[in-house]
């Protein structure tokens, strides 16, 4: 049975902006699974996701202890056969895959946030790498932007970055 998921990083509430998008909100009622690399910020963000769905997620480096005393560093879940990790930083680009496939031996794909800046490859060991950017600071993107993906039989597929608009 397929497993429909949202992947959101660095929503930095009320940072970057006051309250969470509109489009996350619908992503988020729309999927079986909201995965959240980190920076949230604010625990609002946290309770009004856990409204909309399960969450897997972690604390990033912008978080406090309220969240870090409910998130761990780095989350793990098998969900339909596919083994995934969810951390908020992995390091500079440059080498990124390598240092991956060192650290996350065990994963099909990792999630991970702390850029925002989208990020789709797979590495020479096949662990898929997806940031979904940040729905609320686009930093030097286009545009704001969070992932959708479909897993399934141990399959990673349908993964599609959407733009995000600030309301």
């Amino acid at each position: 049975m397929a497993t429909r998921l949202l992947l959101v990083a660095d929503t930095h509430v009320p940072r970057r902006a006051r309250v969470l998008p509109t489009a996350v909100r619908h992503a988020a009622s729309e999927v079986d699974l909201i995965v959240h690399a980190g920076d949230w910020v604010s625990a609002s963000v946290l309770d009004e996701l856990e409204t909309l769905g399960p969450v897997l997620g972690v604390w990033g480096n912008n978080d406090g202890d309220d969240l870090r005393s409910r998130l761990p560093e780095v989350a793990r879940a098998e969900i339909d056969g596919v083994r995934v990790a969810v951390v908020h930083e992995t390091g500079p680009a440059t080498g990124r895959e390598k240092r991956m496939d060192a650290a996350f031996t065990d994963v099909d794909l990792l999630v991970f946030g702390h850029s925002h800046i989208p990020w789709d490859t797979v590495t020479r060991n096949g662990l898929r790498l997806l940031n979904p950017g940040s729905p609320t600071d686009r930093r030097r993107q286009p545009a704001c932007t969070l992932m959708t993906a479909t897993v399934d039989d141990g399959e990673v597929r349908d993964v599609l970055l959407h733009e995000v608009s600030r309301d």
